[in-house]
């Protein structure tokens, strides 16, 4: 025990020590706020002016397109149709919206033509048809004598609250941010379960290539060794976690004060009258700060070290004696994807499954499934899973994670003295033999 206590330490201390690693701890929280910053600044910014040339022959749609930030229409339906393909072909005119004079309607609806060198987009000529079909409508309703005044009078615009059974007002959009914060602490977990197993594979391969391991091994044994790179690599991202989860917890607490949310078990938002637009802006924001001290966060940040923990230890079991089988990572490649497969698997359920139907039988039984499940039952925790579902989903994950470490022990223990040869498959499974 008190070897593979050294070797932990040694594994800890060098990770810790590493200068990226101490960059990456406190420089990612900035980066990941950076980049989010980054990006709503590109959406903010205003798109290429788009002129549309409009080619009407019946005289009765071209005035409906108004022209706003992004497109610009222009009534050419004088000039002769054959100089406005041309000009598009020139590009002169990003699009030319070409309707026929139809004295039928329908055979008006079928014949109209955007005709553009590039792919338009499905919004925009969805847009176009949208105009011209609410202008045909208008005509059909006139035609048939119809009032369109009281007819857009008629028509009922519902708005449905939402609210708790306990009588709380809740809010739109809510499950859209459960689906953000579990899809996030997810990708993390397959992230950061890639990287550092990628860590250990990495450093299995520098000792075994320099030599270095036929000393360690005269000393230790060789599942000491595996267990104590893994762990204290697991340390190292354990640490980085709690890092992320103290600025973070600190960003949520400078948040509340600012917005006037009090934290605690009788915290609430008192109603006020709003005047303003700023007023109304600022309980919206209360009252989404609210929600988020509502969610789970204590099992959210319990359950994600504990899925981190489990996870990283049996992929990095993976990740070890892959390493260990080989003489470089170019070799390492046929081994990795089978491996990868699950995670990318893990994450492809999470947002097309999870994001419908959390409780779902798939979402539920990926989640229990060890190779999906610090991935998947992540992304569904924020949605409120029952206590035992977790507390299975994480047996089922740590005893799993004891039999592939004694299977990969065996490839560990054969591998690491194995070189100048490429192993297979077939050899990788007749090593577990041994």
């Amino acid at each position: 025990m008190s070897k593979l206590l050294l070797i932990i330490k040694r594994e800890f201390i060098a990770k810790v020590r590493n200068k990226s690693f101490i960059v990456m701890t406190f420089l990612s929280p900035l980066l990941f706020v950076g980049i989010g910053v980054f990006v709503g600044y590109l959406s903010s910014m205003k798109a290429d002016m788009k002129t549309i040339a409009i080619h009407d022959a019946t005289g009765r749609f071209a005035a409906e397109f108004k022209s706003d930030k992004e497109f610009k229409y222009i009534d050419l339906s004088q000039v002769d149709l054959k100089v406005l393909k041309d000009s598009i072909v020139k590009e002169s005119y990003e699009g030319l919206l070409v309707i026929p004079n139809k004295s039928d309607r329908f055979s008006l609806q079928k014949n109209i033509q955007y005709i553009s060198n590039d792919s338009p987009s499905v919004s925009f000529i969805n847009d176009l048809q949208d105009v011209i079909a609410k202008k045909i409508t208008a005509e059909n309703f006139q035609n048939a004598g119809l009032d369109t005044i009281k007819i857009n009078h008629a028509k009922a615009n519902v708005a449905i609250r939402l609210a708790k059974a306990s009588g709380e007002e809740s809010l739109k959009g809510l499950n859209e941010i459960k689906i953000i914060i579990g899809g996030a602490f997810g990708y993390l977990i397959m992230m950061f379960i890639i990287l550092y197993g990628n860590m250990v594979m990495r450093s299995v391969i520098e000792e075994k290539t320099s030599r270095i391991i036929e000393v360690i091994i005269s000393s230790v044994k060789p599942f000491q060794l595996m267990m104590g790179k893994i762990i204290g690599t697991s340390l190292a991202g354990i640490l980085q976690f709690l890092i992320w989860a103290v600025l973070g917890m600190t960003a949520m607490f400078v948040l509340s004060s600012i917005f006037g949310v009090h934290i605690g078990a009788t915290s609430g938002v008192h109603e006020k009258v709003i005047l303003s637009a700023q007023q109304e802006m600022a309980g919206t924001i209360q009252l989404y700060i609210k929600e988020l001290w509502n969610l789970p966060i204590a099992t959210i940040l319990i359950s994600f070290i504990v899925y981190f923990i489990g996870g990283y230890f049996l992929y990095s079991s993976f990740y070890a004696s892959i390493g260990a089988a080989v003489d470089n990572e170019t070799d390492s490649q046929q081994f990795l994807l089978p491996i990868i497969m699950p995670l990318i698997l893990g994450v492809y359920i999470g947002f097309f499954t999870v994001m419908n139907d959390p409780h779902g039988t798939i979402a539920t039984v990926f989640s229990m499934i060890p190779l999906t499940s610090p991935i998947v039952m992540m992304m569904r925790i924020p949605f409120g899973v029952p206590l035992w579902q977790i507390i299975l989903s994480m047996f089922l994950l740590f005893v799993t994670f004891i039999g592939v470490v004694w299977f990969a022990a065996k490839i560990y223990r054969v591998g690491i003295l194995m070189y100048g040869k490429k192993p297979t498959w077939k050899e990788l499974i007749k090593w577990m033999k041994y």
